[in-house]
């Protein structure tokens, strides 16, 4: 699903990425973990193609990416639902209208719109609130619009940018029970996180990054050896 091979990126002197190698398969769900400028957003930026790579290969879904010209890029973007911390509802769409708007964007038919999106609502837990706005409803309910806007395509990878940043603990279990099932649909999840408390407790696959490098890549919980001093990526605090 994603292949990076020996990818670097810099931005100037500084490093985002330097020499990463991994591999994501489809059907995975990957905690991404590690402190602010580690080199995160730069992984899911390259991802979208947002920036170039200076060095090395990215395979999303057989497709390089490093290749794709402009003209290329929505086609990738497709297959690819994204969830922000912030929620980024149209705010004078109701919630029917913020979900139909990503399937109107690829031209899908009034049909297929008025068919899938109730559809998608019930999944996510919010098929009563269609005709309502996004200052009706709660930070929960707002993210569970954002959810199932990513998902209303049919995307085979969800990349989740701290969905449960904003979200008080029992709201953000609601989130990721949420999740989980869209993975067990077969959808790969990559999750940016700093909640230690949700990836202990779901024991998923975690990538560290440190200072634009890999320094973790295994199946459980958030933490680390205490007697390797590069593992210590940040013990952060639940509501940090």
């Amino acid at each position: 699903m994603i292949k990076f091979e020996n990818v670097t990126k810099y931005y100037g002197d500084n490093v985002g990425l330097e020499n990463v190698s991994i591999s994501i398969d489809k059907g995975d769900f990957v905690f991404l973990v590690g402190p602010s400028g580690a080199g995160k957003s730069t992984f899911i930026k390259l991802i979208l193609k947002e920036i170039n790579a200076d060095a090395g290969s990215i395979l999303v879904n057989g497709t390089e990416v490093t290749k794709l010209k402009n003209h290329e890029v929505p086609k990738l973007r497709q297959s690819i639902g994204i969830v922000f911390q912030d929620f980024r509802l149209l705010p004078r769409k109701t919630v029917y209208e913020n979900v139909a708007f990503a399937m109107e964007i690829f031209r899908c038919s009034t049909s297929q719109i008025r068919k899938r999106v109730p559809q998608v609502l019930e999944i996510v837990g919010i098929g009563n609130k269609a005709n309502k706005y996004p200052d009706e409803l709660s930070a929960g309910e707002q993210q569970r619009v954002a959810i199932a806007r990513a998902i209303i395509n049919n995307p085979k990878l969800l990349i989740a940018d701290e969905p449960t940043g904003n979200l008080d603990p029992e709201t953000a279990w609601d989130i990721m029970d949420i999740l989980e099932g869209i993975n067990e649909s077969g959808t790969t999840i990559v999750m940016v996180t700093h909640s230690k408390n949700i990836v202990d407790q779901m024991e998923k696959r975690v990538v560290a990054i440190e200072n634009g490098k890999i320094v973790r890549d295994d199946v459980g919980i958030y933490g680390y050896d205490e007697s390797c001093e590069t593992c210590k990526i940040g013990a952060f605090d639940e509501n940090e």
